[in-house]
């Protein structure tokens, strides 16, 4: 059972009918190990837990963010074939999860090879976006987990995206790669095929407060990047591994734990700055 929340401008509802059409947000970082699935599966856990209808969408190879919520990607039909079967709806890949309100569409390795074989398909860039589409009258919000590349993949779920939260390591490599992101992808999609799309925030993730190195990245990244960053910083623990090895959301998972009020803040967060609706 989820633990209590004591914010009253978000009380844990008893619905569930969604206020669409939704959302969509892509969360992007090329560079992996930042936390970016783990983010993923928790923050759509707790804006479950506020009330939202939640569509994740695995659009990684590996298939974590399939495995993080105890769903096995080898069971059933995956985004894979969604993508390039024009006969199947996006309504006969979704599996219900275990948290109420929370839903997705699963991946598995097949997905690598959707990058090759859409190539050659007209309007390539926009294939995400049409099979989304039929179902954000049902959801509040859609969060696609990318993959660490900035390939086609990636700009699928840039093109069919609002906007994009990047989660950040607090490490020198990782914000780095950061302005790399931003001022190359995610203005080159704006500018040529999503002239809508903005940056939702940067959530810096990975924090250890024991370490100069980690306090002095976090300086550096509100400095930088300003109102941009959000207010609430994911810690490292352990938490999160297990979590994901028992294929639940930490707020499932240890529900009275900083790691779950942690992803918790970054829900009200993301309701306080109108992304999450």
């Amino acid at each position: 059972m989820a633990g209590k929340n004591t914010d009253s401008r978000f009380p844990t509802p008893k619905r569930l009918t969604s206020h669409g059409p939704a959302r969509i947000i892509a969360l992007c970082n090329q560079k992996g190990g930042v936390g970016k699935t783990t983010t993923t599966i928790n923050t759509a856990a707790a804006l479950a837990e506020y009330g939202r209808r939640v569509l994740l969408v695995d659009f990684d190879p590996q298939g974590a963010l399939t495995r993080g919520l105890g769903v096995e990607p080898e069971d059933g039909k995956t985004v894979y074939e969604l993508l390039l079967d024009r006969k199947l709806k996006a309504s006969d890949v979704i599996v219900h999860t275990e948290v109420e309100g929370l839903d997705l569409i699963p991946a598995n390795i097949q997905l690598s090879a959707a990058e090759i074989q859409l190539v050659a398909e007209p309007g390539r860039e926009k294939i995400l976006s049409s099979v989304l589409r039929p179902l954000l009258g049902d959801y509040d919000l859609v969060m696609i987990d990318c993959q660490p590349s900035l390939g086609l993949l990636t700009v699928n779920a840039l093109t069919a995206a609002h906007g994009v939260l990047i989660p950040v390591a607090c490490d020198y490599f990782a914000l780095k790669g950061l302005e790399l992101l931003i001022n190359n992808t995610v203005e080159l999609v704006r500018e040529r095929l999503n002239e809508s799309l903005k940056i939702d925030g940067i959530l810096a993730t990975m924090f250890d407060p024991r370490t100069l190195h980690s306090r002095s990245m976090l300086n550096e990244l509100n400095e930088k990047y300003g109102s941009t960053v959000f207010r609430s910083v994911i810690k490292m623990t352990v938490k999160f591994k297990d979590s994901s090895e028992k294929g639940r959301p930490v707020t499932q998972y240890a529900p009275s734990s900083e790691a779950a009020e942690l992803y918790r803040a970054v829900a009200r967060e993301m309701v306080d700055r109108g992304v999450a609706p």
